[in-house]
């Protein structure tokens, strides 16, 4: 469980397939302090385990299905990601709830400076406006945001110029993809009724 409240912007050293995995090496910092393998680290929002690190990187075994499911497939030596250790039960919860499991792509629409602070536009897959509401939450590569716009399966943000320094969306542009995970409780809201109805 995290909280989407991105702790640095690490980069890929490495990504390539391996006999049993795909292998994933990150370079980190603050998020390395206390490391323990099989801790829980969230890249990009997606919940992977630590399986091996050292003084300055962490290594990951990825499964094809991760890859083809989330912008993993789009990760290259230099490209920056949002990392995130798990929440500890005495630590403050400054986001809101996030399981690390990406529910979908979506793509950047929209992303410019407005004054001091940012838009972003993403449009999510076909039927995901159900999940997305005005003022609610929303995890954009692993961060927690309030949303803003709602129209249809499209979605917009605003970040204040903090979430551009600490993470990698700075770096984001119109037609490249990014990991979502929509409101956990939500989601269960809309199962437990979908099971009630006649």
């Amino acid at each position: 469980m995290f909280t989407g409240i991105v702790e640095e912007a690490g980069r890929v050293v490495s990504f390539a397939q391996g006999a049993a995995s795909w292998r994933l090496q990150i370079a980190a910092g603050t998020t390395l302090a206390g490391a323990a393998l099989g801790d829980s680290i969230a890249v990009n929002g997606c919940c992977l385990t630590v399986t091996h690190f050292d003084a300055g990187n962490f290594y990951f075994d990825v499964l094809e299905e991760t890859r083809r499911l989330t912008n993993f497939s789009a990760l290259a030596p230099g490209t920056p990601v949002n990392l995130e250790r798990s929440l500890r039960f005495d630590g403050k919860v400054g986001g809101h709830f996030v399981s690390g499991h990406i529910d979908g792509l979506g793509v950047v629409e929209v992303f410019e400076q407005r004054g001091n602070d940012y838009f972003l536009r993403v449009r999510g897959p076909a039927g995901s406006g159900r999940h997305v509401i005005h003022k609610g939450s929303i995890a954009i590569d692993g961060i927690s945001l309030t949303v803003a716009e709602v129209a249809g399966d499209s979605l917009a943000v605003w970040l204040i110029p903090t979430t551009i320094a600490v993470t990698n969306l700075r770096g984001r542009r119109a037609g490249e993809s990014v990991n979502l995970e929509f409101d956990l409780l939500g989601k269960y809201v809309e199962k437990l009724l979908a099971q009630r109805s006649p």
